[in-house]
């Protein structure tokens, strides 16, 4: 009964883990892929040639500008993935040290 509960305890940890890495890896991936999306976006929206991706870049790059010239706007969406990590990272220790109260 002691190894199934161990097992179990392990499990669990395994999951929290690939859940987390899940949820940090599509936060930052978001990140990065959000300008892209606004590029097409109004690529398409301008009737989808090469024309309107050319004028849809700059146009990005601006809203870019925008946002990084915005105070603490980039730090805190840094941060916040920073603490889904710290998060994620504090309830897989949590876990470890119950599979060795467990153990």
């Amino acid at each position: 009964m002691k190894n199934l509960s161990f097992a179990m305890v392990k499990l669990s940890q395994f999951v929290v883990f690939v859940l987390f890495t899940f949820i940090v890896l599509v936060y930052f991936g978001t990140l990065i892929l959000l300008p892209l999306d606004v590029v097409v976006l109004i690529s398409k929206l301008l009737g989808g040639s090469l024309i309107g991706a050319i004028v849809a870049l700059p146009v990005v790059a601006y809203l870019g500008k925008v946002v990084y010239t915005t105070p603490g706007l980039v730090a805190l969406l840094v941060d916040t993935g920073l603490e889904l990590v710290n998060t994620g990272k504090q309830k897989v220790a949590a876990f470890g040290t119950l599979a060795e109260s467990v153990k």
